[in-house]
């Protein structure tokens, strides 16, 4: 599986913006995915996921009721919504899906596969 993360750009503070992430492969359905950012100087944090089908949908408490995930697997493609947008939210932000196991959705460890990484500035 390739993902293609896209959609990033320099907003002012209380912007917007909807990122989207497109992946290749048949089997795109079956997989959980995530969003993932990082800052300059800091770790790689967990933003959001969502389950295979849609159904459930899991967030960092940072972006609770600020950011939207959403997957349409008729196209391939998973999207994160940002809205209420803060300097504090500036990162690379990746996309990541998992195959169909168990383990945290919070974990960048139980990611199987990468984005490339699209940037988000955010100024105050």
């Amino acid at each position: 599986v390739q993902l293609q993360a896209s959609g990033g750009g320099l907003v002012q503070a209380g912007g917007s913006l909807r990122l989207s992430c497109a992946a290749s492969g048949r089997t795109f359905s079956s997989y959980a995915m995530g969003w993932f950012r990082q800052a300059p100087g800091r770790e790689r944090e967990f933003v959001a996921a969502i389950n295979w089908s849609g159904s459930s949908t899991y967030y960092a408490d940072s972006v609770k009721g600020r950011f939207t995930i959403s997957r349409d697997n008729a196209k391939n493609t998973v999207y994160l919504q940002m809205n209420s947008l803060k300097p504090e939210d500036t990162a690379l932000y990746y996309c990541a899906g998992r195959g169909p196991h168990s383990g945290s959705y919070y974990s960048s460890y139980e990611y199987d596969y990468w984005g490339q990484g699209t940037q988000v500035t955010v100024s105050s």
